[in-house]
């Protein structure tokens, strides 16, 4: 049996196969924790916040880019309806914390401006 970690939307498990011979009924594993997922480092700033719980559909920016008031930074369908979460002032972007496929809580951090 080997062990592996695989990463699924952006969570890390870890996984132990095994093989087995043709024509063998496999013989169901007992389940393995799941392994720690590295939490992005904090970056001081502004966060910008989910206003609702949703699915990221699109990441409009990256770490240092430079936004204007307004600009979208982050598409987040909610109810099936794509919401797109603007920029509040004129800013570089210092760290984006999620990624496109992400579900996302209300007040989840989405971006952090400087």
């Amino acid at each position: 049996m080997r062990n592996f970690v695989i990463t699924v939307n952006g969570t890390q498990y870890e996984v132990a196969v095994e093989e087995v011979a043709a024509g063998a009924a496999p013989v169901a594993a007992a389940p393995v924790a799941a392994a720690p997922a590295a939490a992005p480092k904090a970056v001081a700033g502004e966060k910008v916040a989910a206003p609702m719980p949703g699915n990221i559909v699109d990441v409009k920016v990256q770490a240092g880019s430079s936004v204007k008031k307004g600009d979208v930074l982050v598409v987040l369908e909610a109810m099936k309806m794509e919401n797109e979460i603007m920029a509040p002032r004129d800013a570089k972007v210092a760290q984006v914390l999620t990624s496109k496929g992400a579900a996302v809580n209300t007040g989840d951090a989405l971006v952090v401006l400087e």
